[in-house]
This record gives C-alpha cells, sequence and structure tokens, in this order.
C-alpha cells in the first residue's frame, strides 16, 4: 500500500473514531439535557402524550385531561373550579410552560420523573403511568376565603399551627387555567399578562407588600424575649406623641384619645400605639429586632412551601428613626401574608413554628409514596412564656380592641389589625392587614391566618384592617374550626 493511501486510510479511521465518539458522548452525556431542553418539541409531546396526573384537595381530583384534536399534543389540561384553586396548582400550558405545583411536580404529572421508572425503563426511556400530588388544602378554608376576598385585590392563608399544614392559599383577582392550557389560547394570555391587577401573581406568596401595624407582633416578642419588658402588662416608656431620634419628625396615633403614652403591650396592640413600637424598636435596635424577626422566618429567600415563596424583608443598614419606622412595619419592612401567617401561627402553637407546607406527599400511580412532608417539624421561636403573653394581649384586641370583627363565638381568637402606607408621602390607598388565631376550646382545632387587602375600591377613609381583612379571617377560621 503506498504511503499516500495508508495516510488518507489512517485519516478516514480518525474521522469514523471522532464521530463515534461525538455519538457515543451524545448519547450517553448530553442525551438527557437534550431531552428535557424547552425548546425539543419532542419533549411537548411526550408530556401531553397521555393524561396528566392529578393534584388532590381532600380526597378530590381539581385537575384533569381531555383529549385534543388537529395537534400533536394528545392531551390538554383541565382543571375543577380553576379560579378557587389556581394560587395552589397554577396552570399547565402547551404554549406558556408551567407553574407552582404544576411546575414543580411537572415530571410526577406527566410520567417523566425518574422515580416512577424501573431499570429497564431508564434505559429504554419508556414513558411510565404519572403519579398524583397529594395536597393539604381544606376545601372549606379555601372557598371561604375565595368566597370573602370577593371582589378585591389581595390575599389571604391559612396555616394549621400545630402541624404547618397550609389549609387555603388565595390570591384575588384570580384566573382560570384552563383558559390558557392549550396552544390557541394567545388572547386569553395577552389579556392576563397585560391586567393591571396582575392576576398570574401569586400574591400570598410573591408579592411581598408593607405588613404595617402586624409587625408589632415581632417587635412586642422581641421585647418580652430580650426583657426589655417584663411582661404584655409593664408599663413602658414611650411619649405620645413620639419624635423619631436625630429628626423633628413626630410620629403620632391613628387615634389621638388612645392612652398610648407609656401603655403597656397589651394597651399598646389594643390601640395599636405607633408611639409605643417605633420607641421599642429603637430602644432594642435594628440587630435585635431583625433577630426576632429572622427567627420567625423574614430574610430567608429559601422558604419552599413547597413553591418558593419571595422572601419576606427585614432591612438592615438604618439609622435610629429608621429603625423606629420599622417598629410600626414600615420604612423597607415587606412580607408576604404566608409570613405573617407564621407569625401566628408560632404564637399559637407556644412559641413552636412548624415548617409550613401544601403538599402532603406525592405518589405514583400504585398510590406508592415517592416523596411525603412530615407535619409538625417544628422550630422554636420564642419561649413558652412570651407566646402565652402574646396570644393573651392579642385575644385583647379581639375582644376590646381594633380586631372586633374577627370573633367567633366559642372560640378563643386573637388577633392583630395593620393599616400599611402606600405610595409617596403615603398618596395611595393604604393596604389593609390581619393576622390572627383561632382555637375551638371543645374540638381542640386551631389555625391561623393572615388576611392582606391590597386594593378594596373602597375610598381612602374606610381602609382599616378591622373593617376590611377581619372579617375575611373570620370566614376562614370559622370554616377551619367547623
Amino acid at each position: 500500500m503506498n504511503k499516500t493511501i495508508r495516510r488518507t486510510s489512517v485519516f478516514v479511521l480518525l474521522l469514523v473514531l471522532a464521530l463515534l465518539g461525538r455519538a457515543t458522548w451524545v448519547q450517553a452525556y448530553e442525551g438527557k439535557a437534550l431531552a428535557d431542553d424547552s425548546k425539543n418539541r419532542r419533549k411537548t409531546i411526550a408530556q401531553y402524550a397521555q393524561p396528566l396526573g392529578n393534584i388532590v384537595v381532600a380526597g378530590s381530583p381539581v385537575t384533569g385531561s381531555k383529549k385534543t384534536e388537529g395537534t400533536d399534543l394528545e392531551y390538554r389540561r383541565t382543571y375543577t373550579d380553576g379560579e378557587l384553586y389556581a394560587a395552589v396548582t397554577g396552570y399547565s400550558s402547551q404554549a406558556y410552560g408551567a407553574t407552582q405545583l404544576e411546575g414543580i411536580y411537572s415530571g410526577v404529572l406527566d410520567g417523566t420523573d425518574d422515580r416512577l421508572k424501573t431499570p429497564l425503563d431508564a434505559v429504554t426511556r419508556k414513558q411510565q403511568q404519572p403519579g398524583t400530588v397529594v395536597t393539604t388544602i381544606d376545601p372549606d378554608v379555601q372557598k371561604a376565603a375565595y368566597r370573602a376576598l370577593g371582589d378585591t385585590k389581595g390575599a389571604a392563608v391559612a396555616v394549621d399551627p400545630a402541624t404547618g399544614r397550609i389549609l387555603a392559599m388565595v390570591s384575588t383577582p384570580s384566573y382560570d387555567p384552563s383558559k390558557i392550557a392549550g396552544t390557541s389560547d394567545g388572547d386569553a394570555w395577552k389579556a392576563l399578562t397585560t391586567d393591571e391587577d396582575k392576576p398570574l401573581v401569586n400574591r400570598a406568596l410573591r408579592q411581598p407588600l408593607p405588613p404595617g401595624s402586624t409587625f408589632k407582633l415581632v417587635v412586642a416578642a422581641a421585647a418580652l424575649e430580650d426583657g426589655l419588658y417584663g411582661s404584655v402588662d409593664t408599663a413602658t416608656k414611650s411619649p405620645d406623641p413620639y419624635t423619631l431620634p436625630g429628626t423633628r419628625t413626630v410620629l403620632r396615633n391613628e387615634n389621638a384619645s388612645a392612652p398610648c403614652e407609656n401603655a403597656t403591650i397589651r394597651t399598646a396592640l389594643r390601640y395599636s400605639c405607633n408611639n409605643v413600637f417605633a420607641k421599642m424598636a429603637a430602644d432594642l435596635g435594628q440587630d435585635k429586632v431583625r433577630a426576632m424577626a429572622e427567627r420567625f422566618g423574614f430574610n430567608d429567600a429559601e422558604l419552599d412551601v413547597p413553591v418558593r415563596a419571595y422572601a419576606s424583608v427585614y432591612p438592615s443598614g438604618m439609622d435610629k428613626a429608621q429603625t423606629a419606622l420599622t417598629g410600626i412595619g414600615q420604612f423597607d419592612v415587606t412580607a408576604t401574608p404566608l409570613q405573617m401567617a407564621m407569625v401566628s401561627a408560632a404564637i399559637a402553637n407556644d412559641g413552636l413554628l412548624a415548617a409550613p407546607h401544601m403538599v402532603s406527599e406525592v405518589v405514583d400511580s400504585d398510590g406508592d409514596a415517592l416523596s411525603t412532608f412530615d407535619d409538625g417539624d417544628s422550630e422554636r421561636i420564642v419561649s413558652s412564656s412570651t407566646a402565652g403573653q402574646l396570644r393573651s394581649a392579642m385575644r385583647t384586641v379581639v375582644d376590646e380592641g381594633t380586631g372586633t370583627n374577627a370573633a367567633i363565638d366559642g372560640a378563643e381568637v386573637g388577633g392583630k389589625t395593620g393599616t400599611a402606607q402606600h405610595g409617596e408621602n403615603n398618596s395611595k390607598t393604604p393596604y389593609a392587614w390581619f393576622t390572627s388565631y383561632a382555637k375551638d376550646p371543645t374540638t381542640g382545632k386551631q389555625v391561623a391566618v393572615a388576611v392582606m387587602i391590597e386594593d378594596s375600591g373602597a375610598a381612602r377613609s374606610e381602609v382599616s384592617g378591622n373593617g376590611l381583612a377581619a372579617p375575611v379571617a373570620r370566614k376562614m377560621m370559622a370554616a377551619a374550626l367547623k
């Protein structure tokens, strides 16, 4: 064989080996990444090749699938009471992807999750029967929240304090996920994405706003735990009105006739005295208030329920005047309804915060568990003594103070109202808040709730936590205690 032919043969052999090596690399190492690529049409075809698994509430599916025509995507997602459960399920759209539980558990619900496969299936890439996601949602509490919020822009969350189970999660205005589940729903998608009320935003988890006076519970907890004040019935050192440290800005109370000068924590919560909690935050200092806020869950950027919640924020790098303003839930303090429900839940649960979650288990088509979520996985936030004192003061708020609209006959109810400023120089309609807990002394049932009304359409003078948010909380708590 002459030298030219021999060199050509070696070169061709090297090319063949290179091609074989590349093909092996693609099949063995890059195959899964290519299969999972969102731009791979085959992935979408496989996802909708069979009926999807279901998301279940109280033993009944709130999702379904139906056969399609004229497309290579054989099935599309359907929803039962879609607007009611949208903040829980999210959407699964052939055109726009998936969110919330639909997105997190898409592999389980379409049968492609590796945990559903046998070793042989993993090699052949055979698609299995889909699994099921079982939620902790109580339909009665969910319906009570949705109906009570009505046409307002807002959100509500209910949690079982002992277990951390999320019993309700509602965001309004809502939307029907069925209307954007297919490939020809462009008009509906445009309407949702351009709506100034942002119905696709889950306000319960993903829109932190100033919590106003509901944050006073966190400041009171810090003061009691630090020993700044011995009990909720100890007189504080709180001039009324109170001048913010280092400024000439005078902080006044909403009710000028309220007995807020040197008021006890109980009285200050009852009348929502700004001077008391602003002075308290300044006296404690930002580090101590932040430490307590973080124990309750603020500044946690990885709070998964299992949908990830946006972090509620207690700021840093403030001067004393700014720190004082955080004492009344203003300046740069923000919170989600989930976060404020966690505050009430920890207080109700004797100072222990059970990890919040809205999925109890994920199972395969045979009902065998793929993953479970433990109830009552808790962490101590404040002492039992502090929690008991705060519950007592919160009951005073409902029995005699600013939260009377949350009272339920025959139940122990404690709460805290909040009205948070909105806009430059408080120029826009304030946010109305209410966070609370309720216990049935006969059955032992209990629940913690937070409600945020972003905009009710009411006149500015009519916006209050007791007037707008507390009635929603009361209906939710009553449903939970039934």
